[in-house]
């Protein structure tokens, strides 16, 4: 009983890495090219072969290694290279274009 659910554990941290995987990828490449070159990144194709390659090494489990690898390159590219993209695109920001850097400018009013 314990080695079952030890084994449905592993299911779902296994199921949680592919997920995450998976979006990281569709991030990667929704991303623009000339993005990665901006924000001083490796380049896109890279980060398209490494995602892609972490989702196959997900779907197929062979080496617990090489899913641990690949978790760790889909996190820095999650939390490093992904808020740099959307720094450079100009992702993320929210308020008309004459909002100053501390609040809207209402022009004296």
């Amino acid at each position: 009983m314990l080695m079952s659910g030890f084994n449905s554990l592993l299911g779902l941290l296994s199921l949680a890495m592919l997920a995450l995987a998976a979006v990281a990828l569709v991030l990667a490449v929704l991303a623009r090219e000339d993005a990665y070159r901006a924000a001083d990144k490796q380049t896109k194709p890279f980060w398209l072969i490494i995602l892609g390659v972490t989702v196959v090494v997900n779907l197929f489990p062979i080496l617990l290694v090489l899913q641990l690898a690949g978790l760790v390159a889909t996190i820095v590219f999650m939390v490093d290279v992904r808020p740099a993209l959307r720094q450079v695109s100009g992702g993320g920001r929210r308020g008309s274009s004459s909002d100053g850097p501390y609040g809207p400018y209402n022009g004296g009013r």
